[in-house]
């Protein structure tokens, strides 16, 4: 296996990774609109140079709750545009090498040790996509991993 070129993203006391080639650049605390009538796992939307871009709660997206604070927002481009990604630490480059193991999250590939961390792999076609945004825990399908 090869390694993966990856933008640790922090949020809460949970690291994941975003492989690099998905993020176009990282915003300190974006101003953010609400929208009423946007699903739960959408925070807001802010302004990047004229494009407005949704804000979405990374660990609602892997159905882990909510997000407290907003300190950065990784862009990235997805199937449907502009999107963003809401962590609450500086994200920071980083290789990883050999998985650990899988990972039983859902819109997650696998399991990294990073120093005395363990990073979950971010699958960003399966997080983003239209379905998970709308309900991330219709997704949890525990049977094909053979886990509970």
């Amino acid at each position: 296996m090869t390694d993966v070129h990856v933008l640790l993203l922090p949020v809460g006391a949970d690291l994941y990774a975003l492989p690099v080639d998905w993020a176009c650049e990282v915003v300190t605390a974006p101003t953010l609109t609400p929208l009423a009538t946007a699903p739960p796992v959408v925070i807001g939307l802010f302004n990047l140079r004229g494009q407005i871009v949704p804000l979405l709660d990374t660990a609602g997206l892997l159905g882990l709750g909510r997000v407290e604070a907003t300190a950065f927002a990784v862009v990235v481009t997805g199937a449907h545009g502009l999107a963003a990604l809401a962590t609450t630490g500086f994200p920071r480059r980083q290789m990883l090498d050999v998985p650990t193991g899988p990972s039983d999250l859902p819109g997650t590939t696998g399991l990294y040790q990073v120093g005395q961390q363990v990073a979950a792999l971010l699958d960003p076609p399966a997080l983003l996509s239209p379905e998970r945004v709308r309900d991330p825990a219709a997704r949890l399908d525990l049977t094909s991993t053979g886990g509970g």
